[in-house]
């Protein structure tokens, strides 16, 4: 299970970062539930939403993938024309579907900040 949940979502990863928002609908199960503020959930109110968010537009260049039974967690770097973006999104998934969502957006400060890297 862990390894066909975590093909899944870096496949869909993928199609999304290269533009493909709709790919959203083939991986969301209909009762998608999301847990960021201000996000929708329901499948397709969710992707309207990613339609007009900027991580439609955005250069999305993943450092980590850890994924475990029914869960897998994304770290990558979220570049717009305005702002870099470190975040981590954790995705549930049951019968080959994403039901769930969680995530962490933080703003990635000046190097002189994070001496090591925030990657």
């Amino acid at each position: 299970m862990t390894h066909s949940n975590k093909d899944l979502v870096l496949n869909g990863f993928a199609e999304f970062a290269a533009g493909n928002i709709d790919i959203l609908h083939t991986l969301l199960h209909e009762d998608f539930v999301e847990h960021s503020p201000g996000n929708p959930s329901g499948r397709d109110a969710f992707v309207a939403y990613m339609k007009t968010a900027p991580v439609a537009g955005a250069k999305l260049d993943l450092k980590r993938v850890i994924a475990e039974n029914d869960l897998v967690v994304l770290h990558y770097r979220m570049s717009t024309p305005t702002e870099e973006l470190a975040v981590v999104d954790i995705w549930r998934l049951a019968d080959g579907k994403i039901v769930e969502h969680w995530d962490v957006v933080q703003p990635v400060p000046p190097e002189s900040e994070t001496p090591y890297g925030m990657f």
